[in-house]
C-alpha cells in the first residue's frame, strides 16, 4: 500500500518556555544528569529507547520513583513476544502509586465529577483514601482475595474510580462495563471471568430522561452463578434482595494497607470490542499498566496539581486512562451525560467551568463539534486549557483545522493511537515539537514501532502495517481462559513471527511523525491500489452536506471490488444527483478517481462500538453474504438498531 509523502503544514510551534518546563524536557535533563546520555533529537531519543530498552525502561522506573517492597532481579528476561517477563522480584501495588498524593494533597480536589443522575460531586485526596479503605475493608470482609474478580457496571464517575481502588488494593482483579451496554454483552464479558463480587449502579439520566436498569441487572446477576455478593447503587428504585447498599460500605474508618503482588501480577481485565465473536478478555498486570502510564505521562505532559478529563464512557479503555493521569497527581475531572444536551455547548462550558489543562475526547466528538459550526473559543474562558488529545479512530484534517481556529489558537492538540490491547499509545504526543495537520507527533518511548510492507519490510514515508517489533511492559499477560496461548497468538503474532501485527495502516513520516489510516483488514483495494478508509472519510466529510459516512470494499477471493459508500446528510437533506456529484467530485480531487463509489446510500447513522469506531468490518462481512445475526453483537454497539438498514441493504443486492 503506498501514498506518496507530503510534509504536512506547521499548526502550532511550542514556545521555549513550553517546550522546556515539559515533563519531557525534565525527563531528558535527568538522562543526562543521572545517565551522562544526551541526544541531538527526538527520534535519536526514541532509537534509544527502542534499541536499549532494558535501560530505558529502567530509566522511567528510576525517574517516576516508582514504590516497590522487594527490588527487582532483572528488567526484563529476554526480548520476545509473546512472554516476555519484566521486573521479576518486584513487589508493588498499582494502589499505593496513586494514593501516595495524599500526604502531600490531602485537602486538594483528587476527583471533580457532574453528572446528569447526581449531580456535582467532589473528593480530596483524604477524602478519595478515606473511602477507598473502607469499601476495601468491607470487601475485605466479604471474602475477596488475591486473584478473585471484581466486577462493576457503572458509569464514569467517583464511585468506579474508589472501587476499582480498593478492589486493586487487595491483589483482587478488577473488570468493568458501562451501564448503557445490553445484558447480552455483559454476561458475554463477565462470565468468561466467573466473579465474586458485583457492583452495579440501578439507573441513570442521560438526555433529560431517566433510564431504569433494574432488569438488567437482574438478568445479568442470574447469569453469572459465582456470584457471592451484590452491591447496588440505588437510583430508580429499592435495592434488590441480598444486596448491600453502596453507600453503607463507605462508612468505616480503616487501615489501608495494599496487598504487594509482583509485577505481572493481574490488576484488570478489559476487553476487545466484541463486534465480531465472543470479546477477548485481556489481562493487564499490575506493572505494566504502572509503568506505561508512567511514560505516557511524558507523552501528554501530565503534572501534579493540573486538571485532567477525557470524555469516555466506563465501558472504553480511555476509563482506565483516567487513573494514570490521578496516579500523577492531577485532579481528574469527570463529565457523565449527553455531550449534545441541552446542545454541544454543555461539555465546553464544563471544560471552562473546570478550568481544564487537559481535555480529551474521540475523533468523533471533535469532528461532531466542528460540523455544527461549535465555537468554544468564542464563547468560553478557555485560558487554562494547554493541551487537548484525541482517540478512537483518525483525526480528521478538518477537525485540526476546527480546532486551532475555533477551540485556541494557541493549544497543544496531541492525539494519540493505541489501544485496549496493550493500555498505552503506539504514536502520540511530543510536548517540545510542532504539530503538523492530520498528523501524530512520535513515535511513543519505548514503543518500538513500524510500518511494514507485505513482505515485512520496513517503510518510511510509505503506508504498511503498524507493527510493533519488540517486547512493551504493557502487553497482555494473557486472555482469560486461552491456556495455550492460541488465540493470543492468533490475534498479534500469525502474520510476522515474534512481531505485534496491531491491524492499523500507519504511514511513518521521514520526520518521525506518524498518520492513522484506518483498520488494515478494512482495507480498500481498487485494481491493485490500496488504502485505510480514513482518507476517502476526510474527503466526503469534508463536504458541508454530510455529516457521517462510511465505505466498506467488497472485493474477496478475486472478486471484482465493489465499493459502496454510506452518508449520513444535515436534516432535511436528500440524497440526490447533485449531492452525488459533489460527494465523486470530493473523492476524485481529494483522493483519486479510482476510489469513487460504486454505489451511494443514504443512512440515519453509521453503526459504531461503544467507543465510537465505525463498524466497518462487520458491514463488511454482512454485505459479502454474512449471516445478519453473527457477523456483529448488537449489544456491543452504541446504536444498535443503525445496523438494519444494513442487512436491507445486503437483501437488496442480493435480490437485485
Amino acid at each position: 500500500m503506498n501514498t506518496p509523502v507530503k510534509e504536512r503544514p506547521i499548526l502550532w510551534t511550542p514556545s521555549k518556555e513550553r517546550a522546556e518546563s515539559s515533563r519531557l524536557a525534565e525527563y531528558i535533563r535527568w538522562l543526562e544528569q543521572n545517565r551522562g546520555l544526551t541526544f541531538a533529537d527526538y527520534p535519536a531519543l526514541w532509537n534509544w529507547s527502542v534499541t536499549e530498552l532494558e535501560d530505558f525502561w529502567e530509566t522511567i522506573w528510576q525517574f517516576f520513583d516508582l514504590e516497590s517492597s522487594a527490588p527487582y532481579t532483572s528488567v526484563l528476561d529476554k526480548r520476545v513476544m509473546p512472554g516476555a517477563k519484566w521486573f521479576e522480584g518486584a513487589r508493588l501495588n498499582f494502589v499505593e502509586q496513586v494514593l501516595r498524593h495524599v500526604p502531600q494533597r490531602g485537602d486538594a480536589l483528587a476527583i471533580s465529577a457532574r453528572s446528569e443522575t447526581f449531580g456535582t460531586e467532589q473528593l480530596t485526596w483524604a477524602e478519595l483514601h478515606r473511602q477507598v479503605s473502607s469499601l476495601a475493608a468491607h470487601l475485605r470482609d466479604m471474602g475477596v482475595e488475591k486473584g478473585d474478580r471484581v466486577v462493576a457496571i457503572l458509569p464514569n464517575g467517583p464511585a468506579s474510580i474508589v472501587a476499582f481502588l480498593a478492589t486493586a488494593s487487595l491483589g483482587a482483579i478488577w473488570s468493568l462495563c458501562s451501564p448503557d451496554m445490553g445484558d447480552v454483552a455483559i454476561v458475554d464479558r463477565f462470565a468468561q471471568i466467573k466473579p465474586k463480587v458485583l457492583i452495579a449502579q440501578d439507573g441513570y439520566v442521560h438526555a433529560g430522561k431517566t433510564v431504569d436498569r433494574r432488569g438488567i441487572l437482574a438478568t445479568v446477576t442470574d447469569s453469572l452463578p459465582t456470584l457471592e455478593h451484590r452491591i447496588v447503587l440505588p437510583f430508580a428504585g429499592e435495592l434488590p434482595d441480598g444486596a448491600r447498599n453502596w453507600t453503607d460500605l463507605l462508612d468505616r474508618k480503616a487501615d489501608l494497607t495494599p496487598e504487594q503482588v509482583p509485577f505481572d501480577h493481574p490488576v484488570w481485565v478489559v476487553y476487545s470490542s466484541g463486534t465480531t465473536g465472543n470479546p477477548k478478555p485481556i489481562v493487564h498486570g499490575h506493572g505494566g499498566a504502572l509503568i506505561e502510564g508512567a511514560k505516557q505521562s511524558l507523552h501528554q505532559d501530565l503534572k501534579a496539581g493540573g486538571r485532567f478529563c477525557w470524555l469516555t464512557s466506563s465501558g472504553w479503555i480511555m476509563w482506565n486512562s483516567q487513573l494514570l493521569a490521578l496516579g500523577q497527581g492531577m485532579t481528574l475531572s469527570i463529565f457523565d451525560g449527553a455531550v449534545n444536551y441541552p446542545d454541544l455547548n454543555v461539555l465546553w462550558q464544563f471544560v471552562a467551568e473546570e478550568k481544564l489543562t487537559y481535555f480529551g475526547a474521540g475523533a468523533a466528538y471533535f469532528g461532531t463539534c466542528a460540523k455544527a459550526g461549535v465555537t468554544p473559543a468564542k464563547d468560553f474562558d478557555l485560558s487554562n486549557l494547554q493541551a487537548l488529545g484525541s482517540t478512537g479512530s483518525p483525526l480528521s484534517e478538518d477537525a485540526y483545522a476546527w480546532i486551532y481556529k475555533d477551540v485556541k489558537e494557541d493549544i497543544w492538540l496531541a492525539p494519540i493511537s493505541g489501544g485496549t490491547d496493550l493500555m498505552g499509545a503506539f504514536v502520540c504526543g511530543n510536548p517540545m515539537d510542532v504539530v503538523r495537520a492530520g498528523e501524530m507527533q512520535a513515535r511513543a518511548l519505548g514503543n518500538a514501532v513500524r510500518a511494514f510492507d507485505s513482505a515485512g519490510t520496513e517503510v518510511i514515508g510509505e503506508v504498511g502495517e503498524l507493527v510493533c517489533t519488540e517486547p512493551l511492559p504493557s502487553m497482555p499477560l494473557y486472555f482469560w481462559g486461552d491456556e495455550d496461548g492460541s488465540r493470543l497468538h492468533e490475534s498479534y503474532f500469525d502474520t510476522y513471527p515474534g512481531v505485534w501485527r496491531h491491524g492499523d495502516w500507519i504511514e511513518i513520516t521521514p520526520q518521525g511523525g506518524s498518520v492513522i489510516f484506518g483498520r488494515s483488514d478494512a482495507t480498500i483495494n481498487r485494481k491493485g491500489l490500496r488504502m485505510g478508509s480514513s482518507e476517502i472519510y476526510q474527503a466526503v466529510e469534508g463536504l458541508d452536506e454530510v455529516m457521517d459516512s462510511l465505505v466498506v470494499d467488497l472485493e474477496f477471493l478475486g472478486r471484482e471490488s465493489f465499493m459502496p459508500l454510506f452518508v449520513v446528510l444535515r436534516n432535511g437533506l436528500t440524497l440526490d444527483d447533485s449531492i452525488k456529484a459533489k460527494i465523486n467530485t470530493a473523492i476524485k480531487n481529494g483522493v483519486s478517481a479510482r476510489f469513487q463509489p460504486n454505489d451511494i446510500i443514504q443512512i440515519a447513522e453509521v453503526p459504531r462500538t461503544i467507543s465510537g469506531k465505525k463498524l466497518e468490518v462487520p458491514v463488511k462481512k454482512l454485505l459479502l453474504g454474512g449471516n445478519p445475526e453473527t457477523v456483529v453483537n448488537r449489544d456491543s454497539m452504541a446504536n444498535p438498531e443503525s445496523f438494519d438498514r444494513f442487512i436491507a441493504y445486503a437483501a437488496e443486492r442480493e435480490t437485485g
